[in-house]
């Protein structure tokens, strides 16, 4: 079988009136492509260096300052990286997709490079900065790679701006508070990351005294957001790919399923033996899965 499971459209309709995946639907999940080390999903490996970019630069755009950096040559994809975070947890998949295609990062409003300039934050702001970068950068479409709150934000950009979307690839991404796992922040692996995030904020900020700010702003709109409503998603025309790993600590693997079910041209891809930081612990895997999509 290959990397993805097409779903049935009476699936998808028995889906998304429920809101919820059945015993009897089980996807096909990604075959393990040979030995994987004991238990990756508990290890959060080093965060990645971006390599050497061919232009990068801090540009002015929707009330804030957004840095990005871009590699490579070919179609345009857009990686929008997960909260917390910033754009050098991309680092593996670059290296990879600048082999074919043309590729930009970018820090998320408040994050790494970009910084805080506001208290709100919130999913369709984001979409509006990433399509305020492609306008800047010359971008007319591109397909967006989104992580945790970098797919939220793609989601978000296929629902409202689908007509800058060639394909969507979205990791770990929730459409609703209820698809977060109870406690799932506090796992070890995700309270190392938020730990790292903090150090590595107070290396690349401009104003790294602002992270409480970030923070604040960040847990005010997670505990609200995002609400997609399902004729939204079952509107959605772009073709997309809704991953996940096996053992994410924060996303109930129910809801990553309901997702695939509710988009009409959606897949899902399943990666095994890893959990939200499969780009991390798994590069090669998340590496063939996303290039996979992304040629097809």
């Amino acid at each position: 079988m290959g990397c993805f499971f097409a779903i049935s459209r009476r699936q998808a309709i028995a889906a998304a009136a429920a809101f919820c995946v059945t015993a009897a639907w089980r996807p096909f999940e990604r075959a393990r492509a040979g030995p994987i080390p004991a238990k990756p999903w508990l290890s959060l490996p080093p965060t990645p260096a971006l390599p050497a970019a061919d232009n990068s630069g801090v540009a002015a755009l929707n009330g804030t300052s957004l840095f990005f950096a871009r590699y490579g040559a070919g179609e345009p994809v857009l990686l929008l990286h997960g909260g917390l975070g910033n754009s050098s947890y991309w680092g593996h998949q670059v290296q990879s997709l600048a082999q074919n295609y043309r590729v930009t990062v970018m820090d998320t409003r408040g994050h790494g490079r970009s910084q805080v300039t506001g208290k709100a934050f919130s999913y369709s702001l984001f979409a509006e900065d990433a399509a305020a970068l492609m306008d800047y950068l010359g971008i007319g479409r591109a397909a967006i790679v989104g992580w945790s709150d970098g797919a939220v934000t793609g989601l978000e950009l296929a629902i409202t701006k689908p007509e800058r979307v060639t394909k969507l690839f979205a990791f770990g991404a929730n459409v609703s508070p209820d698809g977060l796992k109870p406690g799932g922040a506090k796992s070890p692996v995700f309270a190392a990351y938020a730990a790292r995030c903090r150090q590595e904020y107070a290396q690349l900020s401009p104003h790294p005294e602002k992270w409480p700010q970030l923070l604040q702003g960040l847990r005010a709109m997670w505990r609200k957001e995002p609400n997609f409503p399902r004729r939204k998603l079952a509107g959605v025309k772009v073709k997309t790919a809704i991953s996940d790993g096996e053992y994410d600590e924060i996303i109930k693997r129910s809801h990553t399923e309901s997702i695939a079910a509710l988009m009409p041209d959606a897949r899902l891809a399943m990666l095994p033996g890893t959990s939200h930081f499969a780009m991390l612990q798994d590069p090669a895997q998340f590496n063939e899965v996303l290039n996979e999509f992304l040629k097809a």
